[in-house]
């Protein structure tokens, strides 16, 4: 008997992927589905030999046999038929062949097994800490919400002295079947949820759910180096999951509050950055300056002549970076100061200092100098 390839009639290639060969068979089920083609014979066997095709290259072993052997993969004598891999036979009640299962696949119908069970939802939590902690690290003390067993029920969700059924619904299945035209689907069952239990006397304190809200505490271990706006993960420290699955995870989000004097390296945090402020005395004639570091005072030298803007390095005094290895530099930027509120004295000082310095050679003073040969040359 001949049959026609089955990747011809769903109209892909034989290297079409799982997502290829689900949108073909969509596509083709609604062209030719007995709904929008009533009474038309012709479409009613395009959309068997549709269901055919999907039914065996939807499943990996199925689709691996007809890969090797074709369609006596399963005929009599390769496990075909009524067992092996499941004939084909008449499409109202084909064994080994499940609407419900194809279409909960591609539309998002419950599974055929018992009582689904979910992964825990994450939770995020944020945490504010000093430039100085995040330099230095710290283990920090958290509270977060939770959910604990309740102790009136212990868990059931039944009123004491009563206890959950058999749900009337889907028999303790936790899904009911659906049947649309020729296609059954399974759904998850409205009234129990999918827990295939029902709870007539739910319990006071919980109210059927078994759990209670509570809080619980945690402690953070926030590394050195951290820079805002990274996040720590605690994994299973999220919501719970339901009937056994694995709870959510936990993402703690820093954010360091901004600093006074210092500033991080937006493109290495490892190093630091700040003003210097200096008197143009120590500026013109050079010297040693206390400088702040996040961990004390060190001394920085002072060239002479130090200009507003020159940056000065202070090595080894930045943050060590989060992921090992050395510590960052502390980079300071002059700015020499125009004092303010001189007293008397003060004043003489620079007046005489001001008489002096009025033949100074404009060679001593670069930055006058660069301006007037601009001047010069502009308007000369």
């Amino acid at each position: 008997m001949s049959h026609k390839d089955f990747y011809e009639t769903l109209g892909i290639s034989r290297n079409a992927g799982d997502d290829d060969i689900k949108k073909a068979y969509r596509k083709l089920a609604m062209k030719y589905h007995p709904d929008r083609n009533p009474d038309n014979k012709e479409a009613e066997e395009k959309f068997k030999e549709v269901q055919k095709a999907y039914e065996v290259l939807s499943d990996p072993q199925k689709k691996s046999a007809y890969d090797q052997y074709g369609h006596s993969a399963f005929e009599a004598g390769m496990g075909g038929g009524a067992g092996g891999f499941g004939g084909f036979g008449g499409f109202g009640g084909a064994q080994g062949f499940d609407f419900g299962d194809i279409f909960s696949q591609m539309f998002g119908g419950a599974s055929g097994s018992r009582q689904q069970s979910y992964q825990g939802a994450d939770l995020q939590y944020g945490i504010e800490i000093t430039l100085e902690e995040a330099a230095a690290g710290l283990k920090k003390q958290i509270t977060i919400p939770a959910h604990a067993e309740c102790d009136v029920c212990h868990g059931s969700g039944a009123k004491p002295g009563t206890s959950a059924t058999t749900c009337r619904t889907c028999g303790g299945s936790g899904a009911i079947h659906v049947r649309q035209a020729i296609f059954q689907i399974q759904q998850t069952c409205p009234t129990c949820h999918g827990s295939g239990k029902e709870i007539k006397e739910p319990c006071h304190k919980c109210r059927g759910d078994g759990r209670v809200k509570t809080t619980k505490t945690l402690e953070v271990n926030i590394p050195a180096g951290i820079s805002d706006g990274q996040r720590i993960r605690l994994t299973g420290e999220g919501e719970p999951g339901t009937r056994g699955a694995p709870a959510g995870d936990l993402y703690i989000h820093i954010s360091v509050k901004n600093h006074k004097v210092f500033q991080r390296d937006p493109e290495n945090p490892a190093d630091l950055h700040c003003e210097l402020p200096i008197g143009f005395a120590i500026a013109a004639l050079g010297g040693e300056v206390e400088v702040p570091t996040l961990t004390g005072k060190v001394k920085l030298t002072i060239p002479t002549g130090t200009q507003t803007g020159k940056r000065l390095r202070v090595k080894g005094k930045g943050v060590k970076s989060v992921r090992g290895g050395t510590t960052g530099d502390l980079y300071c930027h002059i700015v020499v100061e125009t004092p303010v509120n001189l007293t008397e004295r003060q004043k003489e000082l620079l007046r005489e200092f001001e008489t002096i310095a009025s033949g100074m050679d404009l060679s001593q003073t670069p930055k006058q100098k660069s301006f007037w040969d601009w001047f010069k040359d502009k308007f000369d």
